[in-house]
């Protein structure tokens, strides 16, 4: 009876070693989940741990004053080499902040403001009212798919957003599905490499791992313009 005992406790003890195991450190094919930061979600791509989203309450701060001389948005707008006719997917949009900057370059074309926030995307849908503005398309995403027509897009714009992704390999499926075949990715992230960037650790992104991210789904970096104050521009083509 001692040893029937004995042997049912090892028992408890192993499987509760291995729950408890598994609660802090569990895989599926593409992501591990284990405790993380503050700042993040416990979900990790590529040995970097997922973001939370930043929420609509933010709004003040994408469309604060002090945002062009920080980040050079026009620079950046520059950088994007806008022809009148190119149909452009802010993906992430917000509260539209790049997207009115881009819609009187692409006169001819189509600007889709993506974003999975209901909020933001009213805020865009009133601005686009106020100031009468037709080739804007507003798009509700959800956290796996932009929800764009296949091959419909010349360029996709993604600023400091792609870090907050919680399906970053399912959003990538998509926006490769929806870029024509010469299309672009300009990706903007706060330098990672830089430590004096006075900006959260998770909400930054290192030129090595947006590659690695990339690479794996589907696209090749053409260019990294530095340029910016602050921020990668990272150019990806599809392989």
């Amino acid at each position: 009876m001692k040893n029937y005992i004995s042997a049912i406790s090892i028992t408890i003890l192993f499987l509760c070693f291995f729950q408890c195991k598994g609660q802090t450190n569990n895989t599926n094919e593409n992501y591990t989940f284990q405790e993380g930061s503050i700042d993040g979600i416990g979900k990790f791509y590529k040995g970097r741990e997922i973001s939370h989203v930043m929420g609509y309450q933010g709004i003040n701060w994408l469309e604060r004053p002090d945002r062009e001389k920080e980040e050079n948005t026009s620079r950046l707008i520059k950088n994007i080499n806008i022809a009148p006719g190119d149909t452009i997917a802010d993906i992430g949009a917000g509260s539209g902040y790049h997207v009115f900057k881009m819609v009187s370059q692409a006169r001819e074309g189509l600007i889709y403001a993506v974003d999975i926030q209901p909020e933001m995307l009213q805020a865009i849908r009133d601005r686009k009212k106020k100031e009468r503005i037709d080739h804007i398309k507003v798009v509700k995403g959800t956290e796996k798919s932009v929800n764009l027509p296949e091959n419909s897009v010349d360029k996709i714009l993604m600023v400091d957003v792609y870090h907050e992704f919680s399906f970053p390999i399912e959003m990538l499926t998509s926006m490769h599905k929806a870029l024509r075949p010469d299309g672009k990715i300009f990706l903007i992230e706060y330098r990672g490499e830089d430590t004096s960037i006075p900006i959260k650790k998770l909400h930054k992104m290192t030129e090595a791992q947006a590659v690695k991210e990339f690479r794996a789904n589907g696209f090749v970096l053409q260019e990294n313009i530095d340029n910016l104050p602050w921020q990668h521009c990272m150019v990806f083509i599809k392989e």
